[in-house]
């Protein structure tokens, strides 16, 4: 089943004139438009090279990070038969929930255990079903100074935005950190509705970049 999280702890924020890849790239990377080694998918890249972006990624992962405090990660996962079972038996918003229950944020728990779900909702007529979920990781940020998984004692609590959604015989998971509440800390200062609309607005960017290009394989 997908591990969607360790790509985040490869991260790495390279100032150069290109976009930076700080490990080999899955996918490939071309005038400014990355392509998932799946061939789900395709985007433009979030981030500008003349704010450190870069570009990290897996067979099934891909983060993009600059110094400014912007943080995407888009996952795309083929559903075999069994998923297919769960998503025509259970209907979208179900299988969304059954997906991000027990993949993602299983995911999140074993990196971050004191990980849990503030909020979360279904968007019927958003991507023909959308499930957006905002977690609370006491000290899993990617933006302290050292993220202390599992140390949650006055570790900063870092918020993050989810999109889960199924495309082509795919379930794509967009995940973005709210950086600000980190690195402004008390500064901040919004409300956790605001701090919601932030990452829906962003998580929904994202998406506006994606080009999806084709079915998942049968099997």
């Amino acid at each position: 089943m997908p591990r969607f999280l360790p790509i985040l702890l490869l991260t790495a924020s390279v100032a150069s004139a290109q976009i930076a890849t700080p490990e080999p790239l899955a996918g490939t990377l071309e005038a400014g438009v990355y392509t998932s080694p799946t061939g789900a998918f395709k985007m433009e890249i979030p981030v500008l090279p003349e704010l450190g972006g870069a570009v990290t990624d897996t067979d099934k992962v891909v983060t993009f990070h600059d110094d400014f405090g912007l943080q995407i990660t888009v996952g795309v996962f083929a559903q075999d038969a069994s998923l297919r079972w769960e998503y025509s038996t259970r209907g979208p918003r179900d299988y969304m929930i059954y997906f991000f229950t027990n993949f993602v944020l299983t995911d999140f728990k074993h990196f971050c255990p004191a990980t849990r779900v503030e909020t979360a909702g279904f968007s019927p007529d958003f991507l023909g079903g959308a499930l957006f979920t905002y977690l609370l990781l006491p000290g899993g940020s990617m933006f302290a100074e050292h993220a202390e998984f599992g140390k949650a004692d006055d570790a900063p609590v870092a918020k993050r935005g989810n999109l889960v959604f199924v495309k082509n015989g795919y379930t794509f998971v967009i995940s973005s950190e709210l950086s600000e509440r980190v690195t402004q800390g008390s500064r901040f200062g919004k409300s956790p509705a605001e701090e919601n609309q932030i990452l829906r607005s962003r998580l929904i960017g994202v998406t506006k970049k994606i080009q999806f290009l084709k079915q998942a394989p049968a099997n």
